[in-house]
């Protein structure tokens, strides 16, 4: 089972509106903009989506901050470089132009997200969906997720004053089941975890 997508699923595109938040959002963060690349107006993007080809299927991006209504940007090109994604956008034909972007978020609508397989989620679903033990303790709501690398980690926020954060790995011998429905996930913990 894939966890996250960003959490239950490796994907990490996630959702621009607020987190937690039962509507689904109109667009998905796929990168942010790190700055410019060279002289010709290059923008820079950090990559926050598991397949940087995706890509190749836009016309134009929408660049913005969380919770604001982004900007569309005609999408004129790509190239890969290191760990990063290499835009050229619309408008943008110089060095100033490109790094005025910096931090922004680029993102694509929800209609035009990579399909998941099955047991992978975006982000978005995943974040404060509540966290129940198979013998039917709530452990809280997912506040948070981690990416280590080799898998997600949950980070469960228990709203009882006082008690500590619980941090899950998001693998299949712990998350047992996703009910996206029912606002649930049921975990299996470890010795240690409990």
């Amino acid at each position: 089972m894939k966890q996250a997508a960003r959490p239950q699923s490796n994907r990490k595109e996630r959702g621009s509106e607020a987190q937690g938040s039962a509507l689904e959002p109109r667009y998905l963060v796929v990168g942010q903009v790190d700055g410019a690349h060279g002289l010709q107006g290059e923008i820079k993007v950090k990559l926050l989506t598991d397949d940087p080809h995706r890509f190749d299927q836009l016309d134009q991006v929408f660049l913005g901050v969380d919770d604001e209504e982004p900007t569309a940007r005609k999408f004129w090109g790509y190239r890969l470089h290191k760990d990063r994604a290499l835009l050229q956008l619309e408008g943008c034909n110089d060095r100033a132009t490109a790094q005025a972007l910096r931090g922004l978020l680029v993102q694509v609508p929800v209609e035009d997200a990579i399909p998941l397989d099955e047991d992978e989620y975006f982000e978005h679903q995943i974040l404060g969906l509540s966290v129940w033990t198979v013998d039917g303790t709530c452990l809280g709501i997912i506040d948070e997720i981690i990416y280590t690398g080799a898998n997600e980690v949950y980070v469960i926020q228990d709203p009882t004053p006082g008690r500590p954060e619980v941090l899950i790995p998001a693998i299949k011998d712990v998350v047992l089941e996703v009910d996206l429905d029912a606002g649930r996930l049921t975990v299996d913990l470890p010795e240690g975890l409990t």
